[in-house]
C-alpha cells in the first residue's frame, strides 16, 4: 500500500456499512473540494452560464436533470468512496494544467465552441484524479462523463443530424399513411404531400426540426445510460440496452409523425401543432420506456437459471404411500 494513502474520510473498515454518510468526510476534504470547485467555477463561469442558459430551449430542457443524475450516481458508491484509501495522482495535476492552458487557446485562436464546456468537464475529472487517484476515478468517472449530456450540441452538427432524421421520418410515415384507404402520401425530402379521397392537402405536411426526433433521442439516450448503469445486469445486456436507445427513439418519432399526420388530415389541423403537438411528443417518452423495458425483460428471461434447471426430476416427485 502507498505510504501516502489514507482513507478518504478517515473511516476504517471496522465501521458498519449502514453507518457511513457524507457527513463523515473530514473538514479538510471539504475545504479542498470547495476551493478547487470554486476556482474551476470561476475559471469556466462563462461556459457554465452559457450551457445553463440553453436549457431553456425545449430541445435541451433535459439538461437541468443531468447534474442531479450525476450526484445520484455518485451517491450509489458512497460506501466504497468513503472507505477508499486514496492517494494523490500528479498525472491529474498535469492534465488539469493542460485543460487550463487549452481553454484560453481554444477560446481565442482555435475557436471550437463545443470544446469549451467539454474542457470544463475534463478539468473536473482531472481534479478528481489529482485529489483521489485512480481508485477514486473508478467510482466517479461515469458521474463526471455523464455531464456531457447536459451540453447542447453545436448548431451545425445538430442540423447535420436532424436533416436525415427528418427525411427518414417523412419517408416511413408516408409509407404508413399509404396503408389507409383513400389516402395517397408522397415524401418529398422532409415534406409529405397528401391526397385524401382525391383532394390534395394544402399545405403539405412538413416534418419540422422539432419533429426530427433529436429531442427524444438525446433525452432517451441520457436516461437509457442511467437505467443501464443503475440496474445490475451482465455487461452484454447493458450494451444491448444502450444500443437499443437509438432505434427505439427513431421508431417512437416515426409513430409521432404518423399520428400527427393523421390528426392533421382526419381531424383538425389545430390539434397537430402548438401545445397539442408538444403533448404528443411527451407521450412518446412513456412508449419509448415501455419498449426499453420490454427488451430488458426479454433479455432477463432469455436464459434459464441453471440452479433451477439442474434439479433432478426426482426432487419434484411426491410419493404417497397407500395404507393396506
Amino acid at each position: 500500500m502507498d505510504n501516502n494513502s489514507e482513507p478518504l474520510s478517515g473511516v476504517t473498515g471496522s465501521v458498519k456499512q449502514e453507518q457511513l454518510s457524507w457527513s463523515m468526510l473530514g473538514v479538510g476534504v471539504y475545504v479542498k473540494i470547495l476551493v478547487i470547485a470554486g476556482l474551476l467555477f470561476l475559471f469556466f463561469y462563462e461556459e457554465i452560464a452559457t450551457v445553463v442558459g440553453k436549457w431553456s430551449d425545449p430541445s435541451w430542457s433535459h439538461g437541468i436533470l443531468i447534474p442531479f443524475f450525476s450526484l445520484y450516481f455518485l451517491n450509489q458508491h458512497k460506501d466504497k468512496i468513503l472507505r477508499l484509501e486514496s492517494s494523490p495522482n500528479y498525472l491529474g495535476l498535469v492534465l488539469l494544467l493542460c485543460c487550463l492552458v487549452f481553454y484560453p487557446i481554444n477560446y481565442m485562436h482555435i475557436k471550437i465552441a463545443y470544446a469549451l464546456p467539454l474542457t470544463a468537464i475534463a478539468a473536473s475529472g482531472s481534479a478528481v484524479l489529482f485529489l483521489g487517484g485512480w481508485k477514486l476515478i473508478k467510482y466517479t468517472w461515469l458521474p463526471i462523463a455523464y455531464l456531457v449530456f447536459a451540453v447542447p450540441l453545436p448548431a451545425r452538427l445538430l442540423t447535420q443530424l436532424t436533416t436525415p432524421m427528418r427525411i427518414f421520418a417523412s419517408h416511413v410515415s408516408s409509407a404508413l399513411l399509404n396503408l389507409i384507404s383513400g389516402m395517397e402520401a408522397t415524401a418529398r425530402g422532409a415534406v409529405i404531400d397528401v391526397v385524401y379521397k382525391g383532394v390534395p392537402l394544402v399545405p403539405s405536411l412538413d416534418v419540422a426540426d422539432a419533429c426530427s426526433g433529436m429531442r427524444l433521442l438525446m433525452t432517451f439516450v441520457a436516461l437509457g445510460v442511467a437505467m443501464a448503469y443503475l440496474h445490475y445486469r451482465p455487461i452484454w445486456q447493458r450494451l444491448v440496452l444502450l444500443c437499443s436507445t437509438i432505434p427505439i427513439a427513431i421508431i417512437c418519432n416515426v409513430i409521432r409523425v404518423t399520428i400527427t399526420g393523421l390528426i392533421y388530415i382526419l381531424w383538425d389541423p389545430k390539434y397537430a401543432k402548438g401545445i397539442y403537438h408538444d403533448m404528443l411528443g411527451m407521450m412518446m417518452l412513456p412508449l419509448a420506456f415501455g419498449l426499453y423495458a420490454g427488451i430488458a425483460w426479454f433479455m432477463a428471461n432469455l436464459f434459464v437459471d441453471e440452479s433451477v434447471s439442474s434439479k433432478s426430476p426426482e426432487e419434484d416427485i411426491i410419493v404417497r404411500r397407500k395404507d393396506t
